[in-house]
C-alpha cells in the first residue's frame, strides 16, 4: 500500500492507497513543531483506527510546501515504516513539461494537481487549489505546466479582517442565508464568500479567455464545495486530487 502525504501551510492531508483504490484519508493540522515520534506515533494511531497494519505501507509519497517539516517525515518514516519517502520537486518526473521560468519554483502541491487533473479530466485545463493560498495552475492539452496565478486564501482574509479590525467578529467561512447581510456576522460572511467567488471566477474568465475554449475547471482544497456551488466557471470539486496525484507520479516513477 502507498501513503501519500500533502504537507501543507495549514493541513496535512493523508491518503492510503491499495492500487488505484484510495482506502482512507485524513486531514490533520500542520504542526511544524512535533517531533518524528509524535507524528509517527500519530500516523500508527490513524492506521490502526481502520484496521491497516503499518507493516502493510510499501512506500511513502510527500508533496510539501513546508520545508522545516520534510526532515521530521523523512525521520518519522524512517523509523516507524522502515521507508525512504520520495519527495516531489520540480525535477521529478512527472510526464509534464514545466514551462516555469525555473522549474525548482513551482510548488509539489500544484505539480501532483496538474497531474491528477489532466489524467481525470483531459487538457487544458485549470487547477483551483483553495488552501492557505489560492492557486491557479494551468496546463495545455500537450500536457505543459503553463503556469499560474497566487492569491492570498479565504481563511488568510477572514483572519486578517479580524486581527486588523477593533469590532468585527471572526466568522466561519460558509455560503450566506442571504446576499445582502442585515447583522455583522451575515454581513462578513457574504462579503468572504462572495467575494472569492468573484475573484476566481474574474481570474478564470482571463486565464480561459488566454488558453481557448474546452479548458475544463476543476476546484481542490478544504473550501472546493463551496465555491463550486456559486462560481460560474468551476463545476467539479476534487477533494483528492491532490492525493491522486501523488499515486500516479509514484506510479510513474516507481511502477504499479
Amino acid at each position: 500500500m502507498l501513503l501519500a502525504i500533502d504537507a501543507g501551510n495549514t493541513n496535512l492531508t493523508i491518503g492510503v492507497f491499495e492500487g488505484t483504490v484510495i482506502r482512507t484519508r485524513w486531514r490533520l493540522r500542520t504542526v511544524p513543531e512535533q517531533t518524528a515520534d509524535e507524528w509517527g506515533l500519530k500516523f500508527r494511531e490513524l492506521l490502526a483506527s481502520e484496521g491497516l497494519p503499518s507493516g502493510e505501507i510499501g512506500a511513502i509519497m510527500v508533496s510539501s510546501v513546508v520545508p522545516p517539516l520534510e526532515t521530521t517525515i523523512t525521520a518519522m518514516a524512517r523509523r516507524y515504516f522502515n521507508l525512504e519517502p520520495v519527495f516531489v520537486t520540480g525535477a521529478t518526473e512527472t510526464g509534464l513539461n514545466i514551462l516555469y521560468d525555473n522549474p525548482r519554483e513551482v510548488g509539489a502541491d500544484r505539480i501532483v494537481n496538474s497531474v491528477a487533473a489532466l489524467h481525470k479530466y483531459g487538457g487544458p485545463c485549470i487547477v483551483v487549489d483553495l488552501g492557505t493560498a489560492i492557486t491557479f495552475d494551468a496546463v495545455s492539452a500537450r500536457s505543459e505546466y503553463l503556469g499560474g496565478i497566487i492569491c492570498p486564501g479565504i481563511g488568510i482574509s477572514i483572519s486578517g479582517l479580524f486581527t486588523k479590525t477593533a469590532r468585527l467578529p471572526m466568522v466561519d467561512f460558509r455560503e450566506p442565508e442571504k446576499l445582502i447581510g442585515t447583522n455583522t456576522v451575515g454581513s462578513i460572511q457574504s462579503g468572504i464568500y462572495y467575494g472569492a467567488i468573484s475573484m476566481i471566477d474574474g481570474i478564470l474568465e482571463r486565464m480561459i479567455a488566454e488558453m481557448g475554449s474546452g479548458v475544463k475547471t476543476v476546484a481542490t482544497g478544504g473550501q472546493a464545495s463551496l465555491i463550486t456551488r456559486g462560481s460560474r466557471f468551476v463545476t467539479l470539486a476534487d477533494d483528492d486530487l491532490t492525493l491522486e496525484g501523488l499515486r500516479l507520479v509514484w506510479e510513474r516513477n516507481h511502477g504499479r
